[in-house]
């Protein structure tokens, strides 16, 4: 049985989809204000791993992850050369050419607040009905979600009424209550044309909270299996949007998923210490597979402190998985099956809330048995801990075939590798053909190019020098 931990309840629950079968998840993804930096990167890695291994056990998975392209800081960012959409456009753009360099799969939907002002509007005005908002006296076009109205606020994060606040207080007090927040935001003189919208209380544009609630609803219903982020979008975000769909009559999300946020150098990030990471910085430094590597390997609910010392030891790991594999590969010949199942343990393991720990230690334990089955040359044990390690590679999203690729992005290219290939392949043919100056011409030629071969009794294998 697949459990999770559920923030809401906070404890392990067995997993049972509303619908056999079929399980439906939506994720906040980012707001498009600035480049995607690590904790984007992990947080879109850790729910690409749950969808994977939610498909892997059998389900058919549809993943909503949201766009928020309205938001204050986008528009605060605009120019006059780059307006807010086209800003928010082009960082959305980074963002999907860094998911794809780590190999996360595209969201089933991946909609757009812009694109759903209409499902917006359709909520609050069932708030409204429903007694469970107000519009601001002041004239703005504000409305507000009337926190006191609804009893079980606070129900996620387990807090008194008396003790959250909403920090967006409205313009000249318009809220009743400072725990009060804004579903609909009446336009300011400074907001642009092109982002403001008509509602029957004046233009404007959606508050941050009600948008993602509208597009849940969308696209998944009123009722839906996951709802996942960031630890730090507990509250206020999801406690409100937790709160504004079940007022509207909605079921909403039947398990809650966050996951921890990463530090560097046990600091939290900010821009005031210029200490943060992005993305393009990384995986210009990081190669893909060692950097996915490195996101997943602690347990999704932890907090994720990034050392630089660390990559090394993740480097060092994943270029034992690509070796043995190369290796493996070298002395079958390619001839292991092409649906390979991963071993019990490692399924036990993310069956149990994800524990991707638990489950490298599974995989590292197969790469080391295979290696010694390598050198005793035990054929059969070998295609063994191959098809395992393949298929355990596989399901935590490596590139086709496993981690077959050294780490480092100067050696990753696919055409590098090949060409790595053809030569010793001509090498080996030198040496049966008892050409050994020739195989020695190879050898030094890959060596000056920094390439380091190691002949084994089962092939042979090459690293970076």
């Amino acid at each position: 049985m697949l459990r999770i931990y559920d923030s809401a309840v906070r404890k392990l629950r067995n997993f049972v989809p509303l619908n056999p079968g079929r399980v439906s998840i939506y994720v906040c993804g980012p707001t498009v204000q600035s480049a995607p930096h690590i904790g984007h990167l992990r947080s879109a890695l850790v729910y690409d791993l749950w969808r994977r291994w939610l498909t892997h056990r059998g389900y058919a998975v549809t993943l909503v992850r949201n766009v928020t392209d309205v938001d204050d800081k986008v528009l605060d960012l605009a120019t006059e050369t780059e307006p807010w959409w086209a800003r928010a456009y082009r960082v959305e753009t980074e963002f999907a050419r860094s998911y794809a360099a780590l190999g996360v799969l595209p969201p089933t939907h991946e909609p757009r607040t812009s694109g759903h002002i209409p499902q917006a509007l359709t909520l609050i005005e069932r708030l409204l009905r429903r007694g469970h908002a107000y519009v601001a006296s002041d004239g703005s076009g504000d409305v507000y979600f009337d926190v006191s109205s609804w009893r079980a606020y606070g129900k996620l994060t387990r807090q008194t009424p008396g003790a959250v606040a909403d920090p967006d207080k409205g313009p000249g007090g318009a809220k009743i209550d400072p725990r009060d927040f804004a579903l609909w935001k009446g336009a300011k003189p400074s907001d642009p044309e092109s982002a403001r919208w008509r509602s029957p209380w004046g233009t404007g544009r959606p508050g941050w909270h009600i948008q993602c609630s509208a597009m849940s609803q969308h696209y998944l219903g009123r009722a839906f299996d996951i709802h996942g982020g960031g630890l730090d979008l507990r509250f206020p975000h999801h406690e409100n949007e937790l709160a504004q769909s079940t007022a509207a009559g909605d079921e909403f999300a039947k398990y809650w998923i966050h996951n921890g946020l990463v530090t560097i150098d046990g600091q939290k990030m900010a821009k005031s210490l210029n200490n943060s990471l992005y993305a393009d910085e990384l995986l210009r430094r990081v190669g893909p597979a060692t950097l996915r590597y490195y996101l997943l390997s602690a347990h999704y609910r932890s907090a994720l402190d990034y050392q630089e010392k660390d990559l090394t030891h993740t480097e060092a790991a994943v270029t034992r998985i690509a070796t043995f594999q190369h290796r493996a590969r070298t002395r079958l010949a390619n001839t292991a099956s092409d649906a390979p199942t991963p071993p019990i343990a490692f399924a036990a393991a993310l069956d149990d809330d994800l524990n991707v720990p638990a489950a490298l230690a599974v995989l590292h334990d197969h790469v080391r048995a295979g290696n010694i089955a390598l050198d005793n040359g035990d054929a059969a044990a070998v295609m063994s801990a191959y098809e395992s390690v393949l298929a355990m590679t596989e399901v935590l999203g490596a590139e086709p075939g496993g981690f077959t690729t050294a780490p480092r992005a100067d050696v990753q290219s696919s055409t590098i590798s090949t060409l790595v290939e053809v030569l010793l392949a001509n090498r080996s043919h030198a040496r049966d053909a008892g050409d050994f100056s020739t195989a020695d011409r190879i050898r030094n030629e890959l060596a000056s190019a920094g390439i380091a071969i190691q002949d084994h009794t089962s092939g042979t294998t090459w690293t970076q020098a």
